[in-house]
Protein backbone atom coordinates (compact mmCIF):
# COMPACT_ATOMS: atom_id res chain seq x y z
CA UNK A 1 0.00 0.00 0.00
CA UNK A 2 2.72 2.54 1.07
CA UNK A 3 4.48 2.04 -2.38
CA UNK A 4 1.22 2.14 -4.02
CA UNK A 5 1.06 5.27 -7.13
CA UNK A 6 -1.70 8.27 -6.09
CA UNK A 7 -2.85 11.42 -7.35
CA UNK A 8 -1.57 14.41 -6.19
CA UNK A 9 -3.60 17.33 -7.25
CA UNK A 10 -4.76 21.19 -7.45
CA UNK A 11 -8.64 21.25 -7.61
CA UNK A 12 -11.04 24.24 -6.89
CA UNK A 13 -13.99 23.68 -4.51
CA UNK A 14 -16.90 24.83 -2.95
CA UNK A 15 -18.16 23.85 0.82
CA UNK A 16 -21.29 25.63 1.94
CA UNK A 17 -21.15 28.17 -0.45
CA UNK A 18 -17.50 28.77 0.10
CA UNK A 19 -15.12 28.64 -2.63
CA UNK A 20 -11.80 27.21 -2.16
CA UNK A 21 -8.42 25.30 -3.64
CA UNK A 22 -7.51 22.74 -2.11
CA UNK A 23 -4.25 20.60 -2.91
CA UNK A 24 -4.18 16.78 -1.76
CA UNK A 25 -3.82 12.90 -2.90
CA UNK A 26 -6.42 10.69 -4.15
CA UNK A 27 -5.91 6.70 -4.77
CA UNK A 28 -5.51 6.00 -8.33
CA UNK A 29 -8.67 4.30 -8.69
CA UNK A 30 -10.82 7.14 -7.30
CA UNK A 31 -12.05 9.80 -9.37
CA UNK A 32 -10.95 13.54 -8.21
CA UNK A 33 -14.14 15.17 -8.43
CA UNK A 34 -16.53 12.32 -7.12
CA UNK A 35 -15.68 14.42 -4.20
CA UNK A 36 -19.05 16.48 -4.22
CA UNK A 37 -17.20 19.73 -2.72
CA UNK A 38 -15.03 19.63 -5.99
CA UNK A 39 -15.59 21.59 -8.89
CA UNK A 40 -12.62 21.64 -11.14
CA UNK A 41 -9.19 19.89 -10.94
CA UNK A 42 -6.27 22.28 -12.42
CA UNK A 43 -3.25 20.08 -11.77
CA UNK A 44 -3.32 16.09 -11.31
CA UNK A 45 0.49 14.24 -11.20
CA UNK A 46 -0.12 9.76 -10.68
CA UNK A 47 2.88 9.86 -8.43
CA UNK A 48 4.49 7.31 -5.48
CA UNK A 49 2.20 7.21 -2.44
CA UNK A 50 5.72 8.85 -0.47
CA UNK A 51 6.70 11.42 -3.48
CA UNK A 52 3.59 12.09 -3.04
CA UNK A 53 3.81 13.34 0.67
CA UNK A 54 6.53 14.74 0.41
CA UNK A 55 5.58 17.17 -2.41
CA UNK A 56 2.32 17.99 -0.31
CA UNK A 57 4.43 18.64 2.50
CA UNK A 58 6.64 21.27 0.56
CA UNK A 59 3.04 22.68 -1.42
CA UNK A 60 1.51 23.43 2.39
CA UNK A 61 4.70 25.04 3.81
CA UNK A 62 5.07 27.31 0.63
CA UNK A 63 1.47 28.21 1.01
CA UNK A 64 1.27 29.09 4.55
CA UNK A 65 4.69 30.85 4.47
CA UNK A 66 2.52 32.82 1.58
CA UNK A 67 0.07 33.58 3.67
CA UNK A 68 1.51 34.17 7.29
CA UNK A 69 3.82 36.79 4.80
CA UNK A 70 0.20 38.39 3.31
CA UNK A 71 -0.87 38.52 7.58
CA UNK A 72 2.34 40.32 8.72
CA UNK A 73 1.67 42.72 6.19
CA UNK A 74 -2.17 43.40 6.70
CA UNK A 75 -3.38 42.15 4.21
CA UNK A 76 -7.21 39.99 5.04
CA UNK A 77 -7.42 37.37 3.12
CA UNK A 78 -10.97 34.79 3.47
CA UNK A 79 -10.28 31.62 6.13
CA UNK A 80 -12.41 29.20 4.18
CA UNK A 81 -13.39 26.03 6.60
CA UNK A 82 -11.81 23.96 4.48
CA UNK A 83 -8.31 24.54 1.60
CA UNK A 84 -6.81 27.47 0.46
CA UNK A 85 -8.49 30.75 0.49
CA UNK A 86 -9.75 31.79 -3.36
CA UNK A 87 -8.42 35.10 -2.42
CA UNK A 88 -4.70 33.65 -3.74
CA UNK A 89 -5.10 33.25 -7.69
CA UNK A 90 -5.00 29.96 -9.16
CA UNK A 91 -1.69 31.11 -11.37
CA UNK A 92 0.13 31.42 -8.18
CA UNK A 93 -1.06 28.16 -6.58
CA UNK A 94 -0.24 26.64 -10.06
CA UNK A 95 3.30 27.96 -9.91
CA UNK A 96 3.98 26.16 -6.28
CA UNK A 97 2.58 23.17 -7.78
CA UNK A 98 4.80 22.84 -10.36
CA UNK A 99 7.65 23.76 -9.10
CA UNK A 100 7.95 21.71 -6.26
CA UNK A 101 6.38 18.82 -8.31
CA UNK A 102 9.37 19.76 -10.97
CA UNK A 103 11.98 19.92 -8.18
CA UNK A 104 11.39 16.68 -6.59
CA UNK A 105 12.92 14.98 -9.74
CA UNK A 106 16.74 16.52 -8.90
CA UNK A 107 17.21 14.98 -4.85
CA UNK A 108 20.14 17.42 -4.76
CA UNK A 109 17.79 20.41 -5.96
CA UNK A 110 14.99 18.94 -3.43
CA UNK A 111 17.10 18.98 -0.44
CA UNK A 112 18.31 22.03 -0.93
CA UNK A 113 15.18 24.03 -2.12
CA UNK A 114 13.10 22.22 0.87
CA UNK A 115 16.19 23.87 3.10
CA UNK A 116 15.47 27.17 1.68
CA UNK A 117 11.71 26.96 2.29
CA UNK A 118 12.18 25.97 5.92
CA UNK A 119 14.52 29.06 6.13
CA UNK A 120 11.69 30.83 4.51
CA UNK A 121 9.39 30.59 7.20
CA UNK A 122 11.57 32.15 9.51
CA UNK A 123 13.05 34.79 7.01
CA UNK A 124 13.33 36.22 3.96
CA UNK A 125 15.62 34.67 1.50
CA UNK A 126 16.37 38.54 0.08
CA UNK A 127 19.37 39.31 2.31
CA UNK A 128 20.68 35.72 1.51
CA UNK A 129 20.77 36.26 -2.06
CA UNK A 130 21.55 39.95 -2.21
CA UNK A 131 24.93 38.99 0.20
CA UNK A 132 25.86 36.50 -2.30
CA UNK A 133 26.08 33.97 0.70
CA UNK A 134 24.23 31.84 -1.78
CA UNK A 135 26.39 30.39 -4.44
CA UNK A 136 25.53 28.75 -7.93
CA UNK A 137 22.32 26.52 -7.90
CA UNK A 138 21.56 27.52 -4.06
CA UNK A 139 21.23 31.09 -5.47
CA UNK A 140 18.84 30.21 -8.18
CA UNK A 141 16.78 28.25 -6.19
CA UNK A 142 16.87 30.65 -3.56
CA UNK A 143 15.37 33.34 -5.83
CA UNK A 144 12.89 30.79 -7.53
CA UNK A 145 11.16 30.26 -4.04
CA UNK A 146 11.39 34.08 -2.67
CA UNK A 147 8.98 34.83 -6.06
CA UNK A 148 7.19 31.93 -5.02
CA UNK A 149 6.44 34.30 -2.16
CA UNK A 150 5.98 37.66 -3.96
CA UNK A 151 1.99 37.46 -4.48
CA UNK A 152 0.63 40.68 -3.10
CA UNK A 153 -3.39 41.28 -3.18
CA UNK A 154 -4.65 44.15 -4.96
CA UNK A 155 -6.77 45.71 -2.73
CA UNK A 156 -7.17 43.43 0.44
CA UNK A 157 -5.11 45.34 2.28
CA UNK A 158 -6.47 46.11 5.94
CA UNK A 159 -6.08 49.62 7.07
CA UNK A 160 -6.33 49.83 10.61
CA UNK A 161 -8.28 52.93 11.45
CA UNK A 162 -8.12 55.27 14.56
CA UNK A 163 -10.98 55.98 16.93
CA UNK A 164 -11.67 59.29 16.44
CA UNK A 165 -10.28 62.25 18.87
CA UNK A 166 -13.83 63.51 19.75
CA UNK A 167 -15.52 59.97 21.09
Amino acid sequence: MENSTKYLFLASGVNDGEGFWLVGIKNCDENILEDENLLDCHRKELIGHESAKDILLAINLNVNNLLNELRKKNYSLESPSMGISFDIPLEILENIFDFWLDIYKNQEGWDACLGLLKVRKRISLKNLIESESLKGNSKKWAIKIETLHTYVPSSLRVNKLNDPMWE
